[in-house]
């Protein structure tokens, strides 16, 4: 059931809900991830970074379709955070069925150009398109770009120009996360009513980045009134190495790919079960 962001996202606006796009950088954890969104019986997006599509190369883009083809719950296929408009080509040459274009740390205008030609460029090829307005917090490499410190949040009037001029399917929205972990000394709180306002005039899915240190309460209702795509990116990864790091221990011995990534997976689908349930898309892929 390999399909588009647009497919997915459309479905969870009708019914309130946020899919998880969890970005992976091995086939382990594309695996695990698999796994447990076919027992919950959720929807999915896979969500691969310029850095990660390096990492695992474009074989295994291939690979995860054809994976996908098999599924009991739609999946798509989700270049995260490209930069220009060359990426989007590889993402489209890769077989990526949906695309994020992040101009968010260009001035307005030039923002709506590049989102605007990726899009009509995606669309052609029946490829889904996000952007992005605001800027999200940064606290690790996978930010918008090196400076981003600072959240600047979504400007509703900007968010309706945006959408109007630029036909994206989704937006990506700043009300208060950061990529990476929260900073220390700085409280984790969403912008609900920034939310809602932004919601009621736009009505396309919106997404949220970041979110680890952000209260659970205030995630599950940010996924109810607004937010249908929720990136998922250090929580799983946390969880799936720090157990790697306890099954690998001190022991020279312990080497075989085999014998080490099966409690690795497990612990990491423990962390994506909790999302999932959290983001009300448990039992939502009968909806498709």
């Amino acid at each position: 059931m390999l399909t588009t962001g647009k497919t997915i996202l459309d479905v969870a606006n009708e019914n309130s809900f946020a899919v998880p796009a969890f970005n992976i950088s091995d086939w382990a954890m594309f695996k695990g991830i698999v796994e447990i969104s076919e027992e919950k019986n959720a929807p999915l997006i896979v969500g691969i970074h310029p850095d990660e599509v390096a990492h695992i190369g474009r074989e295994m883009i291939a690979g995860i379709a054809a994976r996908a083809h098999t599924a009991s719950v739609p999946i798509a296929i989700h270049w995260d955070h490209g930069a220009t408009y060359e990426q989007m080509l590889q993402a489209f040459q890769f077989g990526f069925t949906s695309v994020m274009i992040d101009g968010s740390l260009k001035p307005f205008e030039e923002n709506i150009a590049i989102s605007k030609k990726v899009t009509e460029s995606a669309h052609v090829l029946g490829i889904s398109v996000e952007g992005e307005l605001g800027t999200i917090g940064a606290n690790d490499s996978y930010a918008e770009a090196e400076g981003a410190a600072t959240i600047i949040y979504t400007d509703p009037d900007d968010a309706v120009t945006f959408v109007e001029q630029t036909g994206v399917d989704s937006l990506a929205v700043a009300i208060g996360t950061y990529h990476g972990f929260f900073p220390k000394g700085l409280k984790p709180e969403l912008k609900l009513d920034l939310l809602k306002e932004i919601k009621s005039r736009v009505q396309i899915p919106l997404v949220l980045h970041g979110g680890s240190n952000n209260p659970d309460d205030e995630i599950a209702e940010a996924s109810r009134i607004g937010i249908n795509k929720i990136n998922i990116s250090t929580d799983i990864k946390v969880a799936y190495h720090n157990k790697m790091r306890e099954v690998l221990g001190d022991d020279p011995k312990v080497r075989e790919p085999n014998a080490i990534q099966p409690a690795c997976i497990d612990a990491m689908k423990v962390v994506a079960a909790q999302k999932i349930d959290l983001f009300g898309a448990t039992g939502k892929g009968s909806l498709y």
